[in-house]
């Protein structure tokens, strides 16, 4: 049981770490880089957050099957599901959408924009309830740990 927990909280703080490193940093930093354009960070962005939400699905799996092994740790397990639904939703209702928005963008003359989009708002919601809740499952795994 100790092992897998010990893998379930590995795995959940790397997961905390990787959104918060992409999410909070790499993602607003890149528009403000030398000759990024919006179209350029654009791409970027789209292909990081396919490969950030590819790795993240990787590190649901691992930290499911730990948590079960571990015989779901009640609180901990809930904190952990509510970073799975976030996820879910942003794949699911939010990537979508910001691909059609980044897709119209790109499909711009150079130099506009377009306007504004609230799913990018929504979307960035969500990260922060995935960050809450990962560090509400990490934070409380190791409290079980150490118990």
């Amino acid at each position: 049981m100790a092992t897998a927990l010990s893998v379930a909280t590995a795995l959940t703080f790397v997961w905390l770490g990787m959104v918060l490193a992409i999410s909070f940093l790499e993602a607003p930093l890149k528009f403000r880089a030398p000759e990024i354009t919006i179209r350029r960070g654009l791409g970027i962005g789209r292909l990081v957050f396919r490969a950030l939400n590819a790795v993240e699905g990787v590190l649901v799996v691992g930290a499911v099957v730990a948590l079960v092994a571990a015989g779901l740790p009640g609180r901990p397990a809930v904190a952990l599901g509510v970073a799975v639904l976030a996820l879910l939703v942003q794949v699911v209702g939010g990537r979508p959408r910001l691909t059609r928005r980044s897709d119209a963008v790109l499909a711009l003359p150079d130099g506009e924009e377009g306007p504004r989009s609230h799913a990018h708002y929504a979307y960035v919601g969500l990260e922060i309830v995935k960050v809450v809740a990962l560090a509400w499952a990490g934070v409380g795994l190791l409290l079980t740990l150490a118990a």
